[in-house]
């Protein structure tokens, strides 16, 4: 196999569930992955720059930072054209959550105009022109958690986790929860709050006794007992295209009631039925309080089917996207060596 060097634009992994562990361990031995720094992006040896969230690349607490951060965003380009250094750039959302100004929005632009090809997570993910697009899905995570213990779901027990973001829907999900007057439900919040959204949760909480939190970011083994012990899992996100969160809860075998999409609707088809529970419009307590219903009487079932979503798998495809990238941008990599 040809040995590459790809430059990700993520940070390291640190053995937890982030999506870059996935994608190092998936990576076939061809293929020598390098870590972001705008020193590393602009001198540093590599093939391909494969590209994740690209607004994190530009955006900074401070305006004078994040124009110095789109500056060096436009030589990595030129430096990319000149040295005919393809750009991969995997399509997570259809755009970013938090909007930004006109001149994030030219250097995005930019970026995109000069890569080579774009990964999509699903094939419902339009991209222009369609003949720069590759379908890689996303990978499941059993093979992350199967030696950790998973406890039995406790009945009436719903759970929100991952980070918490606005557009999440979190305080939806809290104000639905404390309409059903059912003693026995539970809410649990387990996940690390954008700014400001920490106290509400708190304030939120203690309305109800019913609902409880960890607002923080948890270890795997945590992550699998407050998943494994859930019942239904609610993730009542106002924008929802890919989500790890929702192939963790799968991956652990737990139900999920989500908002219903296009992408969402194709991974319902996919692992079969009675696993994932789709909805229109915003959250309602009937919609909730319907879900469990239809859950409970839905009974046992098979695993959810997952087998297409192997990271070994995805690796190789991944492997393959950067080889085509390179065929596109006629750069040449010696067989047998890899730049570093």
């Amino acid at each position: 196999m040809t040995q590459i060097t790809v430059l990700q634009s993520l940070s390291p992994p640190d053995g937890t569930t982030r999506y870059v562990n996935q994608v190092v361990e998936g990576a076939p031995d061809a293929v020598t992955m390098r870590f972001f720094s705008w020193r590393t992006a602009l001198l540093g040896r590599y093939d391909v720059f494969h590209v994740h969230w690209p607004e994190l690349l530009i955006r900074a607490p401070r305006p004078l930072k994040a124009r110095l951060r789109r500056g060096a965003l436009y030589a990595l380009l030129v430096r990319a054209r000149l040295q005919r250094i393809p750009i991969v750039r995997t399509m997570h959302n259809l755009a970013p959550h938090e909007v930004g100004h006109n001149a994030e929005t030219r250097a995005l632009n930019a970026l995109d105009a000069r890569t080579a090809l774009v990964i999509r997570l699903n094939p419902t993910t339009p991209v222009e022109p369609e003949a720069r697009a590759v379908t890689i899905l996303h990978g499941h995570y059993r093979d992350r958690f199967s030696g950790i213990p998973l406890p039995n779901s406790v009945p009436g027990r719903i759970l929100y986790f991952g980070l918490i973001r606005p557009y999440k829907g979190v305080e939806t999900l809290m104000r639905v929860f404390r309409s059903l007057p059912d003693p026995d439900l539970r809410l649990r919040l387990v996940g690390r709050p954008s700014s400001g959204l920490g106290e509400i949760i708190t304030v939120e909480a203690a309305r109800d006794a019913r609902i409880s939190s960890v607002l923080r970011f948890v270890s795997d083994a945590e992550l699998v007992v407050e998943v494994g012990g859930a019942e239904l899992v609610v993730l009542p996100y106002r924008e929802m295209h890919n989500s790890g969160v929702l192939l963790v809860t799968l991956s652990l075998d737990r139900p999920v009631l989500v908002p219903s999409t296009p992408s969402n609707l194709a991974l319902a088809e996919e692992v079969g039925a009675d696993w994932i529970y789709l909805y229109d419009g915003e959250l309602t307590p009937e919609i909730l309080h319907g879900t469990l219903e239809r859950m409970r009487a839905a009974g046992p079932r098979p695993r959810p089917r997952l087998d297409d979503r192997d990271w070994t798998t995805l690796g190789l495809q991944s492997y393959r996207t950067y080889l085509r990238a390179l065929q596109l941008t006629g750069r040449t990599v010696r067989a047998g060596r890899s730049r570093r």
